[in-house]
């Protein structure tokens, strides 16, 4: 038996509204010996993203739900410590969804596991603007939002991985780019920093007003995060022809009774000329991964894209981080640090 032991978070019994005590605790286990064809793979980064929140619930959504006793999903960044398999060898850094613990052995032929380069990029920006949401918002931006020069693009929940990257790139195909944020900071990273023409603070009051002084012509392409009010906001500026990339409305996300949320389907589904809108999933696109993860690594790299991040240190301040990710407490992409 291995004397390593696994820390890992699991699912206790599933939130009702905002995640509580009890319900993600901290348990462990030992690491048992590897079998032939199988790697280990010590976890650095953890990587917290909204999706993680639904798959909670009881719920049938485009992803099973967490089980009860499972340990909760994740994608990390970890480096093989063990390997019984041709396909890996000590030392190697991977990307994985080793879910939230610090070890996990994995077939040594598993599907979504790829090796990474660092390529003078930070290894958890693999797990941020290089990573999942940056793929998730170049791919939902350029092949459903199809931004074309001198159109306006408004992004949601601007300052964090997917916002940044979908701004940051629409600004280089020529559009006029507008993000939603909260707070003052945010606000001013974003239009100073990541050089979008304007940024709206949703947390100022004025948020419809703010929106169309923004958007004089209007909007063209909404990328979705959020929903709730800044989508019922976005909706009286839609152009004729415009379309709406629906990422995620972590807005609903904590909501008690899911089936009473207005969501974004129902919000711009309504209007008297809808417009094209659809939700998407990253990897539809997965044939393209490891070219568009190098395409962002190399922007990252050359300073074309910039980013902030918010780091909780080691696994037993994970579920607060979330939590307070989900209150839009973190800055940019939210990580854990769990070893170097």
């Amino acid at each position: 038996m291995s004397a390593l032991i696994n820390r890992k978070i699991i699912l206790e019994q599933r939130p009702q509204g905002e995640i509580r005590d009890g319900d993600l605790v901290l348990a462990q286990s030992p690491v048992r010996e590897l079998r032939d064809g199988e790697v280990l793979i010590k976890t650095l980064w953890l990587s917290l993203d909204p999706y993680m929140r639904p798959r909670m619930n009881d719920a049938k959504g485009y992803m099973d739900p967490i089980g009860i006793g499972e340990v909760i999903v994740g994608e990390s960044v970890g480096r093989v410590i063990e390997s019984k398999s041709p396909n890996y060898s000590e030392g190697d850094l991977v990307t994985c969804y080793s879910g939230w613990q610090e070890y996990c052995i994995i077939p040594g032929d598993a599907p979504m596991i790829y090796k990474i380069e660092p390529r003078g990029v930070p290894l958890q920006a693999y797990l941020g603007v290089a990573g999942m949401p940056g793929r998730t918002g170049y791919c939902g931006l350029v092949y459903v939002g199809k931004p074309q020069a001198g159109e306006t693009v408004v992004v949601s929940a601007a300052s964090g991985p997917v916002g940044t990257v979908v701004g940051q790139t629409a600004k280089q195909l020529g559009c006029r780019v507008v993000g939603v944020a909260g707070g003052e900071d945010k606000c001013r990273f974003v239009v100073e920093e990541l050089g979008f023409d304007a940024c709206v603070d949703y947390k100022a009051g004025n948020l419809e007003a703010d929106l169309a002084a923004a958007c004089p012509k209007g909007i063209d392409v909404y990328f979705e995060n959020v929903g709730g009010d800044v989508s019922r906001a976005v909706a009286k500026l839609l152009n004729p022809g415009s379309r709406v990339p629906i990422c995620g409305y972590v807005s609903a996300y904590n909501a008690e009774d899911a089936s009473k949320v207005e969501t974004p389907f129902h919000i711009f589904g309504k209007l008297e000329n809808p417009p094209e809108h659809r939700f998407f999933l990253v990897t539809e696109w997965q044939d393209r991964h490891q070219e568009i993860t190098t395409l962002l690594a190399e922007q990252v790299a050359s300073g074309n894209i910039k980013y902030r991040e918010t780091v909780a240190e080691g696994l037993e301040n994970a579920v607060e981080a979330f939590k307070g990710m989900l209150k839009g407490r973190n800055f940019g992409k939210q990580l854990v640090h769990i070893a170097d």
